[in-house]
C-alpha cells in the first residue's frame, strides 16, 4: 500500500474507521473491488445500526462501539475525516506500520488514467462559497464540471461515477488533507487562515501545515491572500512541480502574478502576456453577489484557480453574474423602516464574523452562542468603531460580553439571558430598537449554533422569520 495506485484490492484486508457519510460509501467502493471490508464505529445507536445492516447485507464485516482497536490482518485503514490522529486506532496502525488515508486520499488513488484534474480550495472561511462560483465560473466557459469534496457531493462518487468530467472543483477540509498525502492537485487555493479546529490538530501550526499540503505537487498555480501572509508562507514551502507559480489575490492594485481590484474592477495580472505591464478585466465588483469584502476576496481567488486552468475573461464574468450564494450567508433578509437585516448564521467562529462585520458601516450585532474555545477581544477591537448596539444571545455570550466591556464600553449592550429558540424573536425585536435608519442589524453570530438551534440554518431561518414579524 505505497505511494503508488493500487490496481488489485482482491482480497486486501482493508478497515474503515467510521461510518456515516464518508465510511458507508468508502465501504461500499472497497467491498465492490474485493477486498475484505471491516467498519469499525464508536457509536451503536440506531443511525449505527442501519447503516450496520445495509452494510452486513453486502457482506461487509461491521464491529460497533469499539473504534479504538486494530482488526487483525489490517493492512490499509480508510479514516472518516473527523477522526483525531490522536486516536488509539492510529496508534495502533503506526506502530504495526498501517498507513492510514481518508476518503479524499481513496478518491484519489481510485481515479482512472483519464481523469479530469482537480482545482482545490481550502481555508479558514469561505471555501464553499469560492469552489461553487468557481464551479459556475467553469460552467460559464463550457467545461463538464461539478462542485465536491466538503461540500456534500462525494469525490468518491465523482471518480467513480458514469460521468466524465472535465475539471472538478473540490472543497477541502484541514481534516481531509491532514488524510491526503498523495494528493496533487492542477492548481490549489488557501483562502486565509485563523486558529479553528485546534483541539483535533493540537496546535496552530500543525493545522496550518495541513492546510499547506493542499499546494504539495501543484502544477500550475499556488493561489495565496496577499493579505494574509500564512498562506504565503505555505506557498514558499510547499514542494511544487517545476514551472508552477505562486498567484496572490488582492483587494487592491494587484502588483505582477497578482489579481485585484481597480476602479470597481477585478484584474488579472497573473494570467497574461507581459504581466508587469498588462492586465486583463475580468468583471465588475458589482457582479459579485453581495459585493462584500471578503466575498470579493473569495471570486478573485475563484477567477485565479479558473484562469490557472485557462478560463476566458468573460466565463469569469458570466460565471460570478450567475452565482447565487447559499442561505445564511451575508443574506440581505429586508428593510424594514430603513434598516436592513442581514442573515450571516454561517458565521460560527470569530474570523468569519470579523470578515462580516467589516462589511458594513453601522451595525447592530447579534452575536452569541457556543465558543468553541475562542477569543473575542481581537474580534471587538476591529469592530468597535461599527458598533452601534449589540444583542447578546446563547451559552457564551458572557466572552463576548466582557470583551465589548473592555474595548467598546460606550456600545450599549442587550443581554439576553434565555437560551429557548424564542430567544432569537427578543435577539431581532432588542435590535429593531437600538437600530436607526441606515443601521444594518447583522447576525453574526462568532460562535456555533448547537447551544440553542439544531445548526447553523435553522439558527438563520429563525432570524428571517423574526424579521418577517417586523415586517407584519
Amino acid at each position: 500500500m505505497g505511494s503508488g495506485q493500487v490496481t488489485d484490492w482482491q482480497g486486501r484486508n482493508v478497515t474503515v474507521a467510521g461510518l456515516g457519510v464518508s465510511g458507508v460509501p468508502a465501504a461500499k467502493v472497497l467491498h465492490g473491488l474485493g477486498a475484505h471490508v471491516t467498519v469499525v464505529n464508536d457509536g451503536d445507536d440506531e443511525r449505527a445500526r442501519t447503516q450496520a445492516a445495509e452494510l452486513e447485507a453486502l457482506g461487509v464485516t461491521v464491529r460497533l462501539g469499539d473504534g479504538d482497536t486494530l482488526p487483525e490482518g489490517t493492512e490499509l485503514i480508510v479514516t472518516a475525516p473527523g477522526w483525531r490522529p490522536d486516536k488509539p486506532l492510529f496508534h495502533a496502525a503506526g506502530q504495526a506500520g498501517v498507513p492510514v488515508w481518508g476518503d479524499v486520499e481513496l478518491a484519489w488513488r481510485l481515479r482512472g488514467p483519464d481523469a479530469a484534474p482537480w482545482l482545490a480550495v481550502t481555508g479558514t472561511n469561505g471555501k464553499t462559497t469560492t469552489v461553487q462560483m468557481l464551479a459556475s465560473i467553469l460552467k460559464a466557459a463550457g467545461l463538464h464540471t461539478a462542485a465536491v469534496g466538503n461540500i456534500g457531493v462525494s469525490l468518491l462518487d465523482a471518480v467513480l461515477g458514469e460521468e466524465r468530467y472535465d475539471v472538478l472543483a473540490v472543497e477541502l477540509s484541514s481534516y481531509q488533507l491532514h488524510w491526503a498525502p498523495s494528493l496533487r492537485a492542477h492548481s490549489a487555493a488557501v483562502l486565509n487562515l485563523a486558529p479553528d479546529h485546534l483541539d483535533w490538530h493540537g496546535s496552530l501550526e500543525a493545522y496550518a501545515a495541513d492546510k499547506g499540503r493542499i499546494y504539495e505537487g501543484n502544477r500550475v498555480a499556488c493561489v495565496y491572500n496577499a493579505a494574509d501572509k500564512a498562506t504565503e508562507d505555505l506557498v514558499r514551502e510547499a514542494d511544487v512541480e517545476e514551472g508552477c507559480c505562486a498567484v496572490g489575490f488582492t483587494l487592491g492594485t494587484p502588483g505582477p502574478s497578482q489579481l485585484g481590484v481597480v476602479d470597481g474592477i477585478l484584474v488579472d495580472r497573473a494570467f497574461v502576456e507581459n504581466r508587469h505591464k498588462n492586465a486583463q478585466e475580468l468583471a465588475e465588483v458589482s457582479d459579485v453577489h453581495p459585493p462584500a469584502p471578503h466575498n470579493i476576496a473569495n471570486a478573485l481567488a475563484a477567477a485565479a484557480l479558473a484562469r490557472a486552468f485557462g478560463v476566458p475573461a468573460q466565463a469569469v464574468r458570466d460565471g460570478l453574474r450567475a452565482f447565487t450564494p447559499d442561505a445564511h450567508r451575508i443574506a440581505h433578509v429586508a428593510d424594514v423602516d430603513g434598516v436592513a437585516f442581514v442573515d450571516d448564521s454561517k458565521a460560527t467562529n470569530t474570523h468569519a464574523a470579523q470578515a462580516s462585520l467589516a462589511a458594513y458601516e453601522s451595525i447592530v450585532w447579534i452575536a452569541g452562542g457556543l465558543a468553541k474555545g475562542a477569543t473575542f477581544d481581537e474580534l471587538v477591537a476591529n469592530s468597535a468603531k461599527r458598533l452601534r448596539g449589540a444583542v447578546l444571545i446563547g451559552a457564551d455570550r458572557a466572552l463576548i460580553r466582557d470583551a465589548l466591556a473592555r474595548h467598546a464600553p460606550e456600545v450599549p449592550v442587550v443581554d439576553l439571558g434565555r437560551t429557548d429558540t424564542g430567544a432569537m424573536l427578543q435577539a431581532v425585536q432588542e435590535a429593531r430598537r437600538l437600530a436607526r435608519p441606515g443601521d444594518t442589524v447583522l447576525l453574526a453570530p462568532a460562535c456555533a449554533s448547537m447551544d440553542m438551534f439544531a445548526n447553523y440554518n435553522r439558527r438563520g431561518e429563525a432570524f428571517a422569520e423574526a424579521v418577517s414579524g417586523l415586517g407584519a
